[in-house]
């Protein structure tokens, strides 16, 4: 078996040659007088020299607007209290409609067939009017529009002329029980409501009708609602029209774009709320657009009239992540439904679109596989030169997966980030070699560093990652935090002027990154400290395991493990299963690895997104309330460890 760190994939010089960031790598050479030689050289003049790397990111990726300005970072001291581009003035959607013709924008297909390609130019059309029965209903800056849509063109034609107005979008996926989205823009009081009446998703229409219905008569801040129906709508509520019939009087004419300051909100954007209220960070215009240029081209080698597609719902940080690729030419490709209806859905439709980028999470490709799927065998994937992870660490056994029975010559790319950035601090490169387990780089400009319990610096060994100067995509603050101490207490009081991410990481010798899971659901048996990533990649090889929990429990002035694992169908927890998943974990990884106890569970519990809530069952396990279960997707899978926790305080 092949070890973490072992190189599987290595670019071949054409590549290199041929890669956007070897092109930028040329230019700040010659822009000021430096012989870079490659990854590593750039990334430690890109943190040293943040001024100069992010002015030249706004000029090599053609940003659209009046700048950068003489001044491109002011007050760069502790965090936060950087200005970036204090001089500059922009626009969101004029950067991401900068492209015209014909060609592909959007690709649009749903789990059911029904399918759809919008032009760019019919992509600009359908936004200026949009953008003008807006600014008819009162909208202007700084004034909030949401989204309770599915991943379809309407979605991304509502939110570019939010943005072409100086408004702020924000966006949940229909998904979202009812309580869990009034507690998201109930918090930010919407002007307009763009909601869709129903969605589909494995095999079935789920209807919306109450939740719309309920945020109509809730949320007293809006003065109109944009019904983007999912079929034939009966009677209208007051207050709501059809969006054939919200945009139809307008003239379909290039939106009229107002340029705002870099610092100006774009997107507002909200934590799990797993524990409360969700926190609603707010996200500025140049912050946004220049980190995901950087990433799409640079990182992602994202170039014009290539296919870009990324398995999300608009409830997800990596749908707004996706839209920005419209600012570097590509076309996006939509879908909505899900992933595995039928269960080649996914590869099916990165053949059939011929999709150069793929985007999906880690679950998903763990999934694949115990599913079978061997796309190397089964598709042309000739297009495909990506496959980018999120959501959750990727495992070594995945990177396998992806090489053995997806595709040989390819850039896997496990990315790490947050909807706390919009963005990632460790991700991809295309000029450097793929390594089983990690993640290739820190990003460009982005101080990343893994620091002790106590804030001192590892070279080695695992701890927070955490990252030391200021960056662009940093929020601007919390919705409704005026003193900003709610912000502070996030993300520096932890370690003072320093974001501190809350991931538990380590820094490899490569010069990639492991995420070990985070540092909030880290387990300490014994005062040692174990990534939960790391009993998950052992436990979730088994083929009898769908998927895996392990929280830590306090017993006898100690930690115990506890080991949750979700079965295929018809399979049993036996005591040998047991005892082999122990003996895997101990012989793998040490003996305080080893869970205390291991227990069958019908489902583990995850946010919308598809992330794991380890929080959640701690906190029941140790008697504690979970009080918002509206964030999570499947609530119900609380009561088998409400069950448990009963019986552990027999």
């Amino acid at each position: 078996m092949s070890g973490v760190g072992d190189i599987l994939w290595t670019p071949d010089p054409d590549r290199i040659a041929g890669a956007r960031i070897s092109a930028f790598i040329a230019a700040m050479n010659e822009r000021h007088g430096l012989s870079l030689a490659g990854y590593p050289d750039l990334y430690d003049w890109s943190v040293a020299h943040r001024g100069e790397f992010w002015g030249g990111v706004w000029d090599f990726c053609g940003v659209v607007g009046d700048g950068p300005g003489a001044t491109v970072l002011d007050d760069p001291g502790p965090m936060p209290g950087a200005r970036w581009f204090p001089e500059a003035r922009l626009n969101f959607a004029e950067n991401l409609l900068q492209w015209r013709g014909p060609d592909p924008a959007l690709i649009f297909r749903r789990e059911d067939g029904r399918s759809g390609v919008w032009s760019r130019d019919e992509l600009r059309s359908v936004v200026g009017r949009t953008a003008r029965a807006l600014a008819a209903e009162g909208v202007g800056p700084g004034d909030r529009v949401a989204g309770f849509l599915p991943n379809r063109p309407e979605t991304v034609a509502a939110m570019l002329a939010t943005a072409a107005l100086g408004a702020v979008w924000s966006s949940c996926s229909p998904d979202f029980g009812s309580q869990g989205v009034l507690d998201r823009f109930g918090q930010i009081e919407p002007k307009v409501l763009f909601a869709t009446d129903g969605y589909v998703y494995g095999g079935a229409r789920i209807g919306t009708t109450s939740t719309v219905e309920m945020l109509r008569s809730r949320l007293g801040s809006l003065s109109r609602l944009v019904l983007v129906p999912e079929s034939e709508p009966g009677l209208l509520p007051e207050g709501t029209v059809l969006w054939d019939d919200y945009i139809a009087p307008f003239a379909g004419e290039d939106p009229d774009y107002l340029r705002v300051p870099f610092s100006h909100p774009l997107f507002i954007m909200y934590s799990s709320g797993t524990t409360g209220l969700p926190k609603c960070m707010v996200h500025t215009v140049g912050g946004t657009l220049l980190q995901h240029l950087k990433e799409h081209q640079l990182h992602c080698d994202l170039k014009p009239g290539e296919r870009i597609f990324y398995f999300t719902t608009c409830g997800w940080m990596m749908w707004n992540w996706l839209v920005s690729g419209l600012a570097s030419g590509a076309a996006l490709v939509l879908y909505d439904g899900g992933p595995f209806t039928p269960r080649s859905a996914l590869w099916d439709l990165v053949q059939d679109l011929e999709v150069a980028v793929m985007g999906v999470s880690a679950r998903w490709l763990a999934a694949s596989e115990k599913f079978g799927l061997r796309p190397a065998q089964t598709h042309d994937l000739g297009a495909l030169r990506a496959v980018l992870s999120t959501g959750s660490p990727l495992s070594p056994e995945s990177f396998d997966y992806v090489y053995r029975d997806v595709k040989r010559d390819v850039q896997l790319s496990s990315i790490s980030g947050g909807t706390d950035i919009v963005s990632c601090f460790a991700l991809g490169c295309p000029i450097l070699p793929v390594r089983r387990g990690e993640l290739q780089c820190r990003g460009l400009g982005m101080k990343v560093e893994v620091r002790d319990p106590q804030g001192r610096p590892l070279e080695r060994g695992k701890g927070e990652l955490v990252c030391t100067a200021a960056f662009p995509s940093m929020p601007s603050g919390f919705w409704a935090d005026p003193d900003g101490s709610r912000y502070h207490e996030a993300y520096f009081a932890r370690f003072p002027g320093i974001w501190h991410h809350g991931d538990f990481a380590e820094s490899m010798p490569g010069g990639g990154m492991v995420i070990h899971g985070r540092s909030d659901t880290v387990l300490n048996p014994g005062g040692v400290r174990i990534g939960t990533a790391e009993i998950y990649r052992i436990v979730d090889r088994f083929p009898e395991v769908r998927e895996s929990l392990a929280v830590g429990l306090q017993r006898d002035g100690d930690v115990k493990i506890a080991l949750f694992v979700v079965l295929g169908e018809d399979e049993i927890l036996t005591p040998g299963l047991v005892e082999s998943m122990k003996r895997c974990i101990r012989e793998e990884e040490s003996p305080r690895h080893v869970p205390a106890f291991i227990l069958q569970a019908p489902a583990v519990p995850r946010t919308i997104s598809g992330k794991t809530v380890e929080l959640a069952v701690r906190r029941i396990l140790h008697g504690d309330a979970v009080d918002n279960t509206e964030a999570l997707a499947n609530p119900e899978s609380l009561d088998f460890f409400r069950d448990v926790a009963r019986r552990l305080s027999l």
